[in-house]
């Protein structure tokens, strides 16, 4: 209905920013919401994302304007009238910088779609724009807008030149046909033409609403301000997205593999039921955690359980299977190792090798046990949940550096 907000809208999307560091991503996620999402005190300090940044906003439109200027991310239309919401999304700040490389493909798992971020002002491809896109490939996001950022602090000869290099690198790749869409994200230019080509290429994939529910933990807080009288401590909270499902406000969930224990100096991890206590999307609180949007659960547990990203990695949900140290991935390996400047050829992978395996949002350490043409098996230093359909990211040490090299499907 034309005109009409409900402010209690669940994000029907989520929409990964990615791309190298320092190009605006963070920047953009604010001109979109009006969030900062580098909110860590070791981020503020450095100025660059460092983790998974969440912000929900709104895609809307202004009946009475011409396009693009009737397209917007606020409620309120310049003669003051209330715009339509066309969609309610939420955003993922992902982190640009190389060492990062395994929160960037955490983050691509709770991503529909994607805004590829590219700064005017240095030559494309920078080695993360790149292996971002090889990123967004490995996960199957098939949606795909680019911007060219920074349009404000380069010439016209120069803003011309660069967007050539992006058209000539997208040619390259799977992702061609992605529209480019010059703005300036600090000026908050072309902010519009960008949310017209989000509502025209972006669509909401069908949802699996079937039980049993699962969510992917990427982040985990203690939300209790120091101080807080021990009668006012509310329990620990769980962030992420659900991929399948639903879970509602008084659900008893599992959180696998759950919280981590040193005994004896080695580890173990004890499987977690909790209680759901509230559900909130952004300052928006609901009944119900359905597949869509980052999504925020409060829950029963001990907060010491969950501060400081303890539980992220993690599957909450109910029946959750249980973790496993061993996997059977059915692998590719890519002709060169992406994100070095000097990309190096991808040498086949060894028995006894070490590789960092992203699955869904965990991240593990594994040695390569048995290694055939296509197919590894892999034993886990920490174990992680396999749940169907998910891919797994496949990343080896090359110069000090974990490099993306290969992607795979894990075998149930």
């Amino acid at each position: 209905m034309s005109g009409y907000i409900d402010m209690n809208l669940i994000p029907e999307l989520s929409i990964g920013v990615v791309g190298h560091v320092d190009h605006g991503k963070t920047t953009l996620v604010q001109a979109l919401t009006g969030q900062w999402t580098a909110r860590h005190s070791e981020e503020l300090k450095r100025s660059m994302t460092i983790k998974l940044g969440y912000a929900d906003g709104y895609l809307v439109k202004c009946e009475n304007l011409e396009s693009p200027q009737a397209y917007r991310t606020d409620l309120q239309c310049p003669e003051g009238s209330k715009p339509e919401i066309v969609k309610a999304v939420s955003y993922v700040d992902a982190p640009g910088h190389e060492i990062l490389m395994a929160t960037m493909l955490s983050g691509a798992s709770l991503m529909d779609a994607a805004i590829l971020v590219i700064a005017a002002n240095e030559p494309c491809p920078q080695p993360q724009t790149r292996e971002h896109l090889m990123a967004l490939d490995i996960m199957k996001i098939e949606q795909l807008v680019v911007v060219q950022n920074k349009v404000d602090v380069v010439d016209k000869e120069q803003a011309k030149k660069n967007y050539a290099q992006i058209i000539d690198f997208l040619s390259t790749t799977r992702f061609s046909k992605a529209p480019v869409i010059p703005i300036s994200a600090l000026h908050k230019l072309n902010i519009d033409l960008l949310v017209m080509s989000m509502l025209k290429m972006f669509k909401t994939p069908e949802r699996d609403l079937s039980k049993p529910a699962y969510m992917l933990i990427a982040r985990s807080f203690d939300i209790n301000l120091p101080g807080t009288p021990p009668n006012k401590l509310v329990g620990g909270v769980i962030g992420g997205g659900l991929i399948k499902g639903e879970i509602r406000v008084g659900d008893e969930i599992e959180i696998k593999p759950g919280a981590r224990v040193i005994e004896k100096g080695s580890t173990k991890f004890i499987p977690l039921v909790t209680k759901v206590t509230s559900i909130r999307y952004g300052m928006r609180e609901s009944d119900k955690a359905i597949p869509g949007g980052l999504v925020a659960l409060g829950t029963s547990l001990d907060p010491a359980i969950t501060k400081a990203d303890s539980l992220a990695g993690c599957v909450a949900g109910h029946n959750v299977p249980d973790p496993v140290n061993y996997l059977r991935i059915e692998y590719k390996l890519f002709e060169r190792a992406v994100g070095s400047v000097s990309q190096e050829i991808v040498e086949p992978i060894k028995p006894r090798e070490e590789l960092l395996i992203t699955v869904g949002t965990t991240v593990r350490v594994g040695i390569a046990t048995k290694v055939m043409k296509d197919e590894l098996e892999v034993v886990l230093r920490e174990p992680v949940v396999i749940i169907p359909k998910i891919s797994a990211a496949l990343s080896r040490r090359i110069k000090g550096r974990w490099r993306l090299i290969g992607w795979g499907r894990i075998k149930m």
